[in-house]
């Protein structure tokens, strides 16, 4: 690894307004079933990993955000799953909406893209199985 003086990706914040607090964090908590490390009002955070290398993702409101996400494409937050199909059932059932259904990419994993209530797009990624990437 390179010693560029980073140790890692830290985490990543969505950020949100006022009022589509409610809705954005109803689908990162109910839809998605993610648990949250710190959950108050205008802010949810979940946590993967052990402090201080851990990577947290953030959902909270922003005073210079305005209205939904203008290109949904700009950035994709992916969320690495073991199976894919049964947590994209999961979702679905729970009112999740797919923009891209599971489906296996040339590189051996699957992924499925849903968007948020603010426009963001989530992809479940599924990586390829250890076999099919030593092949390549």
């Amino acid at each position: 690894m390179p010693d560029d003086g980073y140790f890692g990706f830290a985490g990543l914040m969505v950020n949100t307004t006022p009022e589509r607090w409610p809705a954005m964090r109803r689908f990162y908590v109910d839809v998605l079933g993610l648990t949250p490390r710190t959950d108050r009002d205008g802010f949810v955070s979940f946590q993967w990993g052990t402090p201080p290398r851990d990577m947290r993702l953030t959902v909270t409101v922003h005073s210079q955000v305005v209205g939904p996400a203008v290109d949904p494409a700009r950035y994709l937050l992916n969320l690495g799953v073991d199976d894919i199909e049964s947590v994209a059932r999961r979702i679905a059932s729970a009112g999740g909406t797919f923009v891209r259904q599971p489906s296996k990419e040339p590189w051996g994993g699957w992924i499925a893209t849903l968007v948020d209530p603010d426009g963001n797009y989530v992809q479940l990624m599924q990586p390829a199985p250890v076999s099919s990437m030593m092949d390549s």
